[in-house]
């Protein structure tokens, strides 16, 4: 796929509509290696990922289930089920994580914005591959519990999951784009 091609053309799948087969572990690399061709200013390489398939779904599933039932102890089945069901639904789920150095000159901010753009080329390659993929974050992911059963250490945060898999295209919306004249302004005049 054209790389302009593929950016115009990607958008977020839901988790519940990703399905078996997943990306082979050669596309998975792929993904990988696009993703740590992003900007990183100072060269920290803040990027962290854990790969979740196969039966560790499940345990991820109860993993979240589990935190979102403590921190969340009135949330209605429904929400706990569809926590669940995303990850057993989806076959690759991605633990995103930052590693940040809180004192060094390339300020924080940076540091997660280089993650960010290395998730939107992981995004990028997945789609260009052919798979849909989402990235969510929420209650799971900021959960210092969550963080540390993935084995993030003490220097890394979570910054979400990106759930990835194959795609009916019936099951596909058109891509939503901002207008332009809502997110571009001429400063020049």
């Amino acid at each position: 796929m054209h790389a302009i091609a593929a950016m115009l053309s990607r958008r977020s799948v839901p988790a519940l509509k990703l399905r078996e087969p997943g990306p082979s572990s050669a596309q998975v690399d792929v993904a990988i290696d696009a993703a740590l061709c992003a900007p990183d200013h100072g060269a920290l390489r803040p990027w962290r990922f854990v790969l979740i398939h196969g039966t560790a779904r499940e345990r991820l599933a109860a993993l979240l289930t589990g935190r979102m039932r403590a921190r969340e102890p009135d949330a209605a089945p429904g929400k706990l089920e569809k926590v669940g069901n995303q990850v057993r639904t989806a076959p690759l789920v991605i633990a995103i994580g930052a590693h940040i150095e809180p004192a060094h000159k390339v300020p924080e901010v940076e540091q997660l914005l280089a993650v960010g753009a290395g998730v939107m080329n992981l995004l990028n390659a997945f789609h260009a591959l052919g798979f849909g993929a989402i990235w969510l974050t929420g209650g799971n992911a900021y959960d210092p519990q969550v963080t540390a059963a993935l084995g993030f250490a003490a220097t890394e945060r979570c910054l979400g999951f990106v759930y990835v898999g194959s795609v009916d295209a019936a099951d596909l919306s058109p891509a939503r784009r901002t207008e332009r004249g809502t997110a571009v302004r001429d400063w020049s005049a």
